[in-house]
C-alpha cells in the first residue's frame, strides 16, 4: 500500500527557498519509533505526520532528525498546504491540527497561508556564561521562554555575519537560540536566525515557531502589530507576523517541491 509523502518549501513561493519540511499523510496513529526513523531518513529540520480526527480536525506531530518538538511553524504550514492540495480539505476550510501546543488553525488568506499560533513572549534573563562562547557579537538584549532562547544584537548586518559555536549553542539548554536584530532594510521590520543543533538542526531555513517569541518582542518596540520578518538563513525565508493579544498570526507562501510513497 505505502504511505503519501511530500516535500513542502515553506515560507517561499518558489521552489528551493524557505525551508523544506516533510509532510507524511496517515490514516492513523503510527509508531514513535517508526516516524522519528522517518524523519531520520528525511533529513528536514521537520518532518510532520498527521491523521484526520473524527470532529474534521488533524492530529499533527513534528519531528526533527533526532527528536521530537512541541511547536513547529514552517511543518505546520506545509501540511495545511497539503491538506487543500490534495483534496482533503476544500480551499475554504479550514485546516485545525490538535498538536502539544494546543489546537493550531491555518487558513488560506489570498495566496498566502495564515496560521493560528501562542504567543510565547520571552523573559528577560542574564547572560549564562557560555554565552560568550556561542555567540561572538556583544548582545543588546537577551531573554527566554519555554523553548528557546532569545538574543538581540546591535544590529542587521551582525546578525547576516554572525558565526556562533554550534557545540556552545547545543550547551545552553532548550531547543535553540534565536538570533536578531531590527532590519537596515525598508521591507522587512527585523531579521532573525535560528540555530538549534541540540534537536538536530545547527541551522534553521525559516523557523515559523521562533516568530512567537519575535512577534510580540518587536511589536513592543517597534510599536506595530504587523511585521513583517526575515530569515537571514542560507536559502532565505519571508514570513508575515501579527500580534493578537496571547496569539500571534503567522503568515507564508509554500511550493511543493516532491511527492511520493513510503514502502516502510
Amino acid at each position: 500500500m505505502g504511505v503519501p509523502i511530500y516535500v513542502v518549501d515553506a515560507f517561499t513561493e518558489k521552489p528551493f527557498g524557505g525551508n523544506p519540511a516533510g509532510v507524511c499523510l496517515l490514516d492513523k496513529p503510527a509508531d514513535e519509533q517508526w516516524m522519528q526513523r522517518v524523519a531520520n531518513e528525511m533529513q528536514h529540520a521537520e518532518t510532520a505526520f498527521l491523521y484526520p480526527l473524527s470532529d474534521g480536525s488533524h492530529n499533527l506531530r513534528w519531528f526533527t532528525p533526532t527528536i521530537e518538538v512541541d511547536l513547529c511553524g514552517h511543518a505546520t504550514l506545509a501540511s495545511a498546504h497539503i491538506l487543500w492540495q490534495v483534496g482533503r480539505l476544500k480551499p475554504d476550510q479550514e485546516a485545525k491540527f490538535q498538536t502539544k501546543s494546543g489546537q493550531l488553525v491555518a487558513r488560506k488568506s489570498g495566496d498566502e497561508i495564515r496560521m493560528d499560533f501562542p504567543a510565547e513572549p520571552a523573559e528577560e534573563m542574564d547572560a549564562p556564561p557560555t554565552l560568550r562562547l556561542a555567540i561572538s557579537k556583544p548582545p543588546v538584549w537577551i531573554g527566554h521562554n519555554r523553548m528557546d532562547m532569545l538574543v538581540q544584537l546591535e544590529s542587521a548586518e551582525d546578525v547576516r555575519t554572525l558565526g556562533p559555536s554550534i557545540n556552545a549553542i547545543a550547551m545552553l539548554g532548550g531547543r535553540g537560540v534565536i538570533v536578531t536584530a531590527q532590519s537596515d532594510t525598508p521591507e522587512y521590520d527585523f531579521i532573525c536566525r535560528f540555530f538549534a543543533p541540540a534537536a538536530g538542526v545547527p541551522e534553521d531555513n525559516a523557523t515559523g515557531s521562533a516568530q512567537c517569541a519575535l512577534g510580540p518582542f518587536w511589536s513592543e518596540r517597534l510599536g506595530k502589530k504587523e511585521l513583517k520578518s526575515f530569515q537571514a538563513s542560507p536559502r532565505g525565508a519571508v514570513l508575515g507576523v501579527e500580534v493578537k493579544g496571547d496569539r500571534v498570526d503567522i503568515c507564508g507562501k509554500a511550493f511543493t517541491v516532491l511527492e511520493g510513497t513510503l514502502r516502510c
